[in-house]
């Protein structure tokens, strides 16, 4: 489990995560007067950490893994246009907003991470359905 490439960036998308939680757009996004903003974005990031996660431990089965894990980017793809939308309320870009922008791009790179642990998972099914060719 731990030895394959896709673990590591799926843990890596795991950690990038939960770094958001430290991040001053996560801050911002929970001092919004409405508070749906705030909750909605810590659920949607929950979810797409939680899901990096469990999207580990299905390492037996690489079909269901490959569902699981496109279904996580699309979660994650919600949490980043969230992240977008919070930093362009907060008023665009600007020298007063880099750790702002920080937490936005932790949340591409745990995308980033995500299309990477797909696209070794993909490349473990096609060898071992070339195995099964060769028997």
């Amino acid at each position: 489990m731990i030895q394959r490439i896709q673990t590591v960036f799926l843990l890596v998308a795991f950690i990038l995560d939960g770094l958001v939680f430290f991040n001053p757009l996560y801050s911002h996004a929970m001092q919004d007067p409405q508070q749906w903003i705030g909750i909605g974005f810590a659920v949607v990031l929950t979810l797409a950490a939680l899901l990096s996660i469990v999207c580990i431990f299905l390492y037996n089965n690489r079909p269901t893994q490959i569902t699981w894990v496109k279904r996580t980017m699309l979660v994650q793809v919600a949490s980043l246009g969230w992240g977008v939308g919070i930093l362009f309320s907060l008023g665009g870009f600007g020298v007063f907003l880099w750790d702002e922008l920080l937490g936005t791009g932790l949340l591409l790179l745990g995308l980033v991470a995500q299309i990477l642990a797909l696209r070794n998972i993909k490349k473990d099914e096609e060898l071992v359905r070339s195995m099964d060719r060769i028997r």
